[in-house]
């Protein structure tokens, strides 16, 4: 095959397993180099575009999935440091809480060094108020700098989605072309 700094193709990269599209100038130079007809070119793009498609869609259900888990940790860090400013004033905090959906029941909460927190898979440990909230600061931070990792991956795969579009319409515009210059040119010859 031939390298891949040829001026047909602009600078194919690859981002966390998600392989860069190139962008053709040249389709004749392009089904040469890759060693395919426009048909086998227009359905492996095809294919291609697929494949960014299904990433596109885990890429956004972890996006909306860290979106709501976001504010749940911001809600438990204000929790804590609630708990944590009542901490050594001898009054009681009163805080409704979901029981169930759509039931609340009121509870008064004593003073107390320790939290309770839900880590899921059914699994809840008590930390001391500085380790709980040191702990969900942690995954606060883990959490917003993988969004901004997810939403850096969705531009990049957006990118090349719209080259792999643009390339798609180029190939095939230069096979319609392509074949219209075959029938004019036979066409003239008949004529003649």
């Amino acid at each position: 095959m031939a390298s891949s700094s040829s001026p047909s193709s602009s600078e194919v990269s690859e981002r966390r397993g998600i392989p860069g599209a190139s962008f053709v100038s040249d389709v004749q130079t392009y089904l040469t180099q890759s060693g395919l007809d426009v048909t086998s070119s227009l359905a492996f793009l095809q294919e291609r575009l697929q494949q960014y498609k299904v990433v596109e869609m885990k890429l956004l259900a972890q996006q909306r999935e860290l979106q709501t888990k976001i504010p749940d940790i911001e809600k438990c860090l204000d929790i804590v440091a609630t708990l944590q400013a009542k901490k050594g004033t001898g009054e009681e905090l009163i805080a409704d809480f979901e029981v169930s959906e759509g039931i609340y029941s009121r509870a008064r909460i004593e003073e107390s060094d320790s939290v309770c927190l839900w880590l899921g898979a059914n699994v809840m440990l008590e930390y001391t108020s500085e380790e709980a909230s040191a702990l969900l600061q942690k995954n606060l931070d883990n959490a917003k700098a993988s969004l901004e990792v997810l939403i850096a991956d969705l531009q990049f795969l957006r990118d090349q989605v719209t080259i792999t579009q643009v390339t798609i319409a180029r190939v095939y515009n230069w096979d319609v072309h392509q074949r219209r210059s075959k029938q004019v040119s036979a066409t003239s010859v008949k004529d003649s």
